[in-house]
């Protein structure tokens, strides 16, 4: 992708201008990356086969491939979505401002490339979620396969069970989202990281910052920084609390599983013991979770007025058309979420980051290795 993007890109003939419209999908850009596209995933398929080949390799490589196009597709459908919305909302204020310059065919042909566009874009989602389906469970199966080979040196672990049956769909699931979000994120800033300079040109300035160049791009990257940063340091603390979550649910499920065939087991005492843990690292897990969600909230709340705050000086000086603004609104809505990936993941990154500890004790157990020490540590008795 950052080779084509950086130098093969403008080396292929292209003639034609891009439409606007569901055309734009098989014009002569597209289709050229198509076929850079499918060249590459070949030589690295075929070297990767013959080089190291493993049983999985067929979903791991170009399972991971029609994945990541359809990643790349949908950012293009989005681009696509935001050069409609240029004319469109112009044809709007056009037939506001001048009462019968605009005609119901007009109107109704803006329509119909808009349903076209999304027609295309929902028939590629349906069909890529249900291939990732798939792709997820085979990951889960590869896995599983492995540690069940190693179950003798794994079973004497804490929660070896829930690991095995639980933690290794999560893991693959979580990994499966964050990854495609990831990728998207990147291919996003690449596609709309241009079209947002070329937008700044008409931006006058912005409010108590003046004129600066390239005015939206920086604004976006400084609010997204200064986002990810702040909620990065607010939950710095959840993912071993939700560790120790794992741990407590684990040795309860345990001990009621116990019960269902030894009838000294599971009795009430040690069960209202073990519940009881459950119960103060839940509360615990909640406080935590309190004061992170009031920061986010008050983040994404007022990411929602930033970008309208930053035209202000350009919207009170009419410098723009609804047509415009509309496309600077979506683009820098586009590229601040794209450098907001941690910010809007960061709820299942903790719990990634808890499932990923888990396995981790796994491989350590496989290669003889010291378990991590948060194994060891007992859960903290105090709120805080």
């Amino acid at each position: 992708m950052a080779f084509w993007y950086s130098y093969a890109s403008d080396l292929v003939p292209i003639s034609e201008p891009e439409f606007i419209g569901v055309a734009r999908f098989w014009s002569a850009p597209h289709l050229w990356f198509d076929l850079y596209f499918a060249i590459v995933v070949a030589l690295f398929a075929g070297f990767w086969m013959s080089y190291a080949p493993h049983p999985w390799a067929m979903w791991s490589i170009l399972g991971s491939a029609l994945i990541l196009f359809t990643s790349y597709f949908q950012v293009q459908v989005s681009v696509a979505l935001n050069d409609w919305r240029g004319p469109f909302y112009t044809l709007i204020q056009q037939a506001l401002t001048k009462p019968g310059s605009v005609t119901r065919e007009q109107f109704y042909a803006q329509i119909l490339t808009f349903a076209s566009i999304a027609t295309v874009a929902i028939v590629v989602i349906a069909l890529t979620r249900f291939f990732t389906s798939h792709y997820v469970f085979r990951w889960r199966t590869a896995m599983n396969d492995y540690y069940v080979a190693n179950w003798r040196r794994l079973r004497t672990i804490e929660g070896a069970s829930q690991r095995v049956q639980e933690d290794t769909m999560r893991f693959a699931t979580i990994m499966e989202n964050l990854g495609v979000n990831f990728i998207s994120a990147v291919m996003t800033l690449l596609a709309f990281l241009p079209l947002l300079v070329r937008l700044s040109n008409h931006v006058t300035e912005l409010p108590l910052v003046g004129s600066i160049p390239h005015p939206l791009v920086i604004a976006a990257v400084v609010w997204s920084v200064f986002g990810t940063g702040a909620l990065a340091l607010i939950g710095i603390k959840l993912p071993g609390i939700e560790f120790f979550n794992q741990r407590v649910e684990a040795a309860y499920r345990k001990e009621l599983v116990l019960g269902e065939d030894e009838p000294a087991r599971a009795d009430p005492p040690t069960i209202a013991t073990l519940f009881a843990n459950i119960r103060h690292n839940y509360f615990r897990l909640y406080l935590h979770f309190m004061y992170f969600d009031v920061g986010r909230y008050v983040y994404l709340q007022t990411d929602v007025i930033y970008p309208y705050v930053l035209l202000v000086p350009t919207l009170v000086v009419g410098k723009i058309t609804l047509g415009i603004f509309q496309q600077i609104v979506a683009a820098f809505s586009e590229v601040r979420s794209s450098f907001q990936y941690l910010v809007n993941s960061w709820r299942i990154i903790v719990e990634l980051l808890s499932i990923y500890n888990r396995l981790r004790g796994f491989e350590a157990m496989i290669h003889g290795d010291p378990l991590l020490p948060i194994e060891s540590e007992a859960e903290p008795q105090s709120l805080m």
